[in-house]
């Protein structure tokens, strides 16, 4: 089993990682829950994993009770985290207790944003379900819920008490939420990591093809890269947890343009805004146009979006612009902007144009 520590004082938790690791869940989470009832929170997908980790938890003698949410992003809302809350409370859910969040990144979101906020704050544990929760979501305390003005503009900063990644879980993990997961490992390489995405390069479709050691290997050096960056910057304060926004500026406003509808997942969404990072960037005299073609062609090799065209989207640039007016990270009238002085050369840049911006992506092929 491999351990990485998030490393934040008193608030320390570890990330477990091994194939198999949920029909023993029951063993890990014993000490924590010290034989209390335990309520787990899940979605309908996720159902076969659900009946694994209740399996796991009765063999401990830990009885649980399971809440079973629809699919999908529309679960982050304020109705579903209300019916959510009510349901903890009925549950008699206490501040020593534990809530399990065994789902993707929208079951991990809710229920983070629920414990943040249920009794003043109670724990809760991570048991991430696909690649992209396994990698970034379910690591780093950031919780939330969407609202119509946009993505994740509702939330708090709320850590777990230990996160248990099971990479046997993909198995049932369509093709495409793989794939759009696998978006996240590649940032890690390009934020700060050139040999990384050299890596990535040259194992990425062997990991979508299913190799379990490339991507145990792949989801070990993620979480590693992860928590350095969250225990170095928890709550975005002095730059550094921003690097880890590679490609969403761009990404959100397109998945905001999309409606939050399905038409392009989140995932798709970091891949295509990272390759138009790259491009801008390119644009911008910071990189060479070889880097941004890089980018794009490795988005493009393993079936992800590899720029605006490949998302179906076509609003204008003002319009995807406006969109990022609502960003969470808008500060005093400016939007930071994730940009690359080359692969694995990310840069926070504060003086960023959106008309330029916009003036870039009506000059992108649609």
């Amino acid at each position: 089993m491999k351990t990485v520590t998030v490393s934040l004082g008193e608030r320390s938790y570890p990330i477990h990682i091994e194939t198999g690791l949920l029909t023993i869940a029951g063993d890990l989470l014993a000490p924590l829950l010290q034989g209390r009832r335990v309520a787990i929170v899940t979605d309908s997908n996720v159902l076969p994993h659900l009946a694994t980790l209740q399996a796991a938890l009765a063999e401990e003698d830990i009885a649980s009770e399971a809440i079973v949410l629809a699919p999908g992003e529309a679960t982050k809302s304020w109705g579903v985290l209300e019916t959510l809350c009510d349901r903890l409370l009925e549950l008699g859910i206490e501040r020593g207790d534990h809530v399990i969040a065994l789902g993707g990144g929208v079951i991990g979101d809710l229920v983070g944003f629920a414990c943040a906020i249920l009794k003043r704050g109670c724990r809760f544990v991570q048991i991430p379900t696909t690649l992209l929760a396994q990698v970034d979501s379910s690591v780093g305390g950031k919780t939330a819920i969407n609202t119509r003005a946009g993505k994740n503009l509702i939330g708090a900063f709320h850590q777990p008490v230990m996160v248990l990644i099971d990479p046997a879980v993909l198995d049932t993990l369509p093709p495409r939420e793989l794939r759009a997961g696998y978006a996240e490992i590649v940032k890690y390489g390009l934020i700060d990591d050139a040999p990384f995405f050299a890596w990535c390069e040259a194992n990425g479709a062997a990991l979508l093809a299913g190799d379990e050691d490339l991507r145990e290997r792949a989801i070990a050096h993620s979480v590693a890269a992860k928590a350095r960056i969250v225990a170095a910057d928890e709550h975005e304060t002095n730059g550094t947890r921003a690097l880890l926004n590679l490609g969403h500026t761009f990404g959100h406003a397109l998945e905001a343009e999309a409606g939050f509808d399905g038409t392009l997942i989140h995932g798709e969404g970091v891949a295509a805004g990272c390759a138009l990072a790259f491009a801008f960037s390119a644009a911008q005299g910071l990189c060479t146009d070889a880097d941004a073609a890089r980018v794009a062609a490795h988005m493009r090799e393993v079936g992800l979006p590899d720029g605006l065209a490949a998302t179906g989207i076509a609003a204008s640039g003002a319009r995807l612009v406006d969109h990022m007016r609502h960003d969470k990270k808008m500060d005093a009238g400016t939007l930071p902007f994730l940009l690359a002085r080359g692969i694995g050369g990310t840069v926070l840049d504060r003086g960023v144009d959106l008309t330029d911006v916009a003036t870039f992506l009506d000059a992108q092929p649609r």
